[in-house]
């Protein structure tokens, strides 16, 4: 008895597991793809992978970095933003500048002042005072020269009335009046003359070397404040008030290397694809009169034709979407820019990636 109830309990397993493995082998139907993949809808179409930017006559995005190291301490657009050329988008700290600009321009306002009083001169009152200094030395003179002359006229009269030391003291106090008067009127023809020519020109240049200092620190403190090279759109601002930015760029936190601190797009409604043409299919390139393209936007079904714009002739080692240099494969490309108008109800943005088809005509 037990023997059979094994026997049948074998069976039954032998059993379960044919029907299993029919049930398992027949296979399942697949499903429905989201959407359909990029189909080439040229007969010699070349295959490209391409991502969006903004459309320029020359470049890629406008990449704006600071000019001057520094920690940010405002941030005056937002992303998204329409701006015009000159628009104020970040300032860096620059109360350091600013002091040395302050000490520059006083420098180059002293020098200026300086340059100023030697061209008056001579001073109304400096000559004034030169002049008096010569009529009293005028007079010194004529009273030494009466005082001789007195003392002259006794000594002949009767020599023993003047003794021989008084005589001679008067000489010499004649002389010395003269003498006074001749530096006194030197003096007053010198003050009267004003500053000297080498002395002016020396200041000028001293003037000048200031002034171009206090202008070339002006100059770098307007740096201090990023400003919109061009109207356009703002993409991304890759700082935050309290970040150190450098002429580098600004630290991106997710892939740890240096971006640009603001990259812009034009604002324009055209926007450009920059097409890597793989090194081994650029001799199938079509002519440039007869080169067309459409766009595949991934993750759905819809196509944009491209218009042909120019190509990049510079063949150059292919870089993932990180840009980090060990990301380089072993493969170089050929960018081919095209251009379009993005259709009513799409949206589509710089830095996306699509899939390209290059044809001819």
């Amino acid at each position: 008895m037990r023997n059979k109830i094994i026997f049948v309990l074998v069976v039954l397993g032998v059993l379960g597991a044919l029907g299993s493995a029919y049930v398992y082998a027949v296979p399942s139907k697949p499903l429905p793809p989201v959407f359909n993949p990029a189909p080439n809808p040229y007969a010699q179409g070349i295959y490209a992978n391409g991502i969006v930017e903004s459309y320029q006559a020359n470049g890629e995005n406008t990449n704006i970095y600071a000019e001057v190291p520094g920690t940010i301490v405002r941030i005056f657009v937002t992303e998204g933003q329409q701006v015009t050329q000159g628009t104020p988008l970040v300032q860096i700290d620059d109360s350091i500048q600013k002091a040395t600009v302050e000490q520059q321009r006083s420098q180059a306002e002293a020098a200026q002042a300086l340059l100023e009083e030697l061209r008056a001169q001579p001073r109304k009152e400096n000559l004034e005072v030169a002049r008096a200094q010569v009529e009293m030395a005028q007079a010194s003179l004529r009273t030494a020269q009466d005082t001789l002359d007195k003392q002259q006229s006794s000594y002949k009269l009767d020599p023993e009335s003047v003794s021989k030391d008084a005589l001679d003291n008067a000489i010499n106090g004649q002389k010395v009046a003269r003498a006074n008067l001749d530096v006194v009127t030197r003096q007053f023809e010198l003050t009267k003359a004003g500053a000297w020519v080498f002395d002016i020109k020396n200041q000028e240049k001293q003037a000048e070397a200031l002034g171009k200092s206090y202008a070339a620190s002006s100059a770098l403190l307007a740096k201090y404040t990023v400003k919109a090279p061009t109207d356009g759109i703002v993409m991304s601002i890759s700082a935050a008030v309290g970040s150190y930015v450098s002429p580098q760029g600004g630290y991106d936190t997710y892939t740890q290397g240096l971006d640009p601190v603001v990259v812009m797009s034009t604002s324009k409604g055209t926007l450009a694809v920059r097409c890597y043409i793989d090194e081994i299919l650029i001799p199938r390139l079509p002519p440039a009169d007869k080169m067309q393209a459409q766009m595949f936007i991934r993750g759905t079904n819809t196509k944009i034709p491209l218009e042909f714009v120019r190509v990049q002739p510079y063949v150059s080692p292919k870089i993932q979407l990180s840009n980090e240099r060990q990301e380089k494969v072993d493969l170089r490309v050929l960018p081919v820019i095209f251009r379009f108008q993005p259709p009513p109800g799409v949206q589509v943005y710089p830095g996306e990636l699509v899939d390209v088809y290059v044809g001819e005509k």
